[in-house]
Formats: C-alpha cells, sequence, structure tokens
C-alpha cells in the first residue's frame, strides 16, 4: 500500500466525526449516530469519485459548496427499494395485520424512511385489495426531498418489471400488479387512485419528532444503518406515535431484541419483524 493511501486510513477514523459534525453545524442533517461502517463506505466512495486527497479536503467543498453538499446528501441517504420487497413480508401483512384493520373505521398509516415510494404503492395496492384503501390515511415520509418528489410522481423504470410482477405473486396479490399501472415512453406510472391516500412529507427520524398517531408504523430498512443508540431513540418514537395495539413493521435483518421497548411488544410475526404494541405494557 502507498504511503498516501496508508495515510487516510490512518485518519480517516479521526477525520469522520469531524466531517459529520461540520454537516450538522452548517446544515442541520444529523449522521452522527448513523451506523460507522455504513457512513465509511459511503464517504469513500464520494471521495474516491470526488478525487479528494481526504476527508478533511472533502469538509472543506462541503462547507463552502451547498450544491456538492446536496450530492453528498444523496449518498448518505437509503434508498435501496422495490415493488413489494421482501413478498413474504406483505404475504404476512395480509394474514397477520388486515384482519385488525378491519375492524378500524378509520386507519392511519406511517411509512418511514419511504425513499422513492415503490414499497408505499405496494402497501396502498395490498390494501385496495382487502377493500381498506378507501378508509387508510398513509403518510409516507423522508428526510430526502430530492427522492419525496419522485415518490409523489410515482413513475418509475420498466427494467425491473420483471421483478416486481414476480415480487407481486409471490406477496398474494390477488389481482395482476399491471391493473395498478400505464405504461408510457418506457416508464410506469401508478394509477392515482393510488396516491390519493397517501401523504408524502419531509420528517427527519434522527431529529424530528412524533409525526402523528397511528395505527401501522413500517420502517424497513432502515435501522440497520443506524447504532444502537439512534435505534434505541428512533424506536422510542415510533412507540410514542403508535396507538394502543398498534403494529410496528421492520426489516428483516432488523429486531426489537435487546432494545429498550422490547418487553413492550409482542412479536406476531419473529421472522417477518412485524410486532404488535402491548396494551398498557400488559
Amino acid at each position: 500500500m502507498d504511503r498516501k493511501k496508508l495515510e487516510i486510513l490512518e485518519n480517516i477514523d479521526i477525520e469522520i466525526p469531524l466531517f459529520l459534525e461540520a454537516i450538522f453545524q452548517k446544515y442541520g442533517y444529523d449522521f452522527r449516530n448513523y451506523s460507522n461502517a455504513h457512513i465509511k463506505r459511503r464517504l469513500m466512495h464520494r471521495m474516491t469519485l470526488g478525487k479528494f486527497d481526504s476527508i478533511s479536503q472533502m469538509q472543506d467543498k462541503i462547507l463552502r459548496d451547498k450544491t456538492f453538499f446536496i450530492s453528498l446528501l444523496e449518498d448518505l441517504s437509503i434508498n435501496v427499494t422495490e415493488m413489494f420487497r421482501d413478498p413474504d413480508f406483505y404475504s404476512s401483512f395480509r394474514e397477520h395485520v388486515i384482519p385488525n384493520l378491519k375492524t378500524y373505521p378509520f386507519i392511519k398509516i406511517w411509512h418511514a424512511g419511504c425513499a422513492t415510494g415503490e414499497e408505499v404503492y405496494s402497501l396502498a395496492i395490498l390494501l385496495k385489495e382487502e377493500n381498506l384503501l378507501e378508509r387508510c390515511q398513509i403518510y409516507a415520509t423522508d428526510f430526502n426531498r430530492k427522492v419525496l418528489e419522485i415518490a409523489k410522481l410515482g413513475i418509475y423504470p420498466t427494467q425491473d418489471l420483471e421483478k416486481y410482477n414476480r415480487n407481486y405473486i409471490e406477496s398474494g396479490g390477488k389481482q395482476k400488479l399491471s391493473d395498478y399501472y400505464t405504461l408510457n415512453y418506457g416508464s410506469l406510472k401508478l394509477d392515482q387512485s393510488l396516491s390519493k391516500k397517501i401523504v408524502f412529507a419531509d420528517h427527519n427520524l434522527v431529529s424530528d419528532k412524533v409525526f402523528a398517531e397511528v395505527n401501522v408504523i413500517l420502517c424497513r430498512n432502515v435501522l440497520i444503518y443506524f447504532n444502537k443508540d439512534l435505534q434505541d431513540k428512533v424506536i422510542n418514537l415510533f412507540y410514542s406515535s403508535l396507538s394502543s395495539s398498534g403494529f410496528l413493521c421492520l426489516g428483516t435483518k432488523e429486531s426489537l431484541r435487546f432494545t429498550q421497548l422490547e418487553g413492550n411488544f409482542v412479536a406476531i410475526d419473529p421472522p417477518l419483524k412485524i410486532y404488535k404494541k402491548k396494551i398498557n405494557n400488559a
């Protein structure tokens, strides 16, 4: 390894906390309690693309150039998503959550960390097939305003359409996925009957407070990017946001085990991480 690369590796663990503190002080975005491995991987990627000699050099750039910071924000936000991602989850949701929701006169759902929206629309399709969408309000939130604009449009490239169809079938879809979109100029546009029940909003899990009192929270494959302290903080936020006997749905690699509020939930489907809030902690 050459001397320059060795020097970068020697200093990076010192420079990254200073870099994240600079972002927080300058722009108000708080990545200080994100997983160190995730942050290091993304910053090293951006450093290579920008041909920076060090994290400190890149820090000087973000403090002076907001446009560069916006591009870096794309690197640090979590935008991996697809229609009916983890089909088994949607199948389990139909089995374990839908029967409860059918007893409610009105249903409020919070999809936190919605990214570009594919999974939010997947949920809306499921709810429509269960004749529940008309009495639902879905709040879809993310701190990245750029991806929220994509989500609001509900227009996606068709390159993954075969996979989306396969996911939909495996999830227990009751019709055809093509019933819910139109094709035009190489893109698919999801039906407006889905989006009219979704409110897209800017919300940061790290720094913002309770968003709304809801019956269901979905936050799948986001907590894995946080350290334990931040995971506990966000789970407390979710607990405070859930109504009595509300449902919390996490990603398959996430869990409430060893968290402060583990005892305040019942695991409805442990492998697929669907939990139900206990009534009065009973």
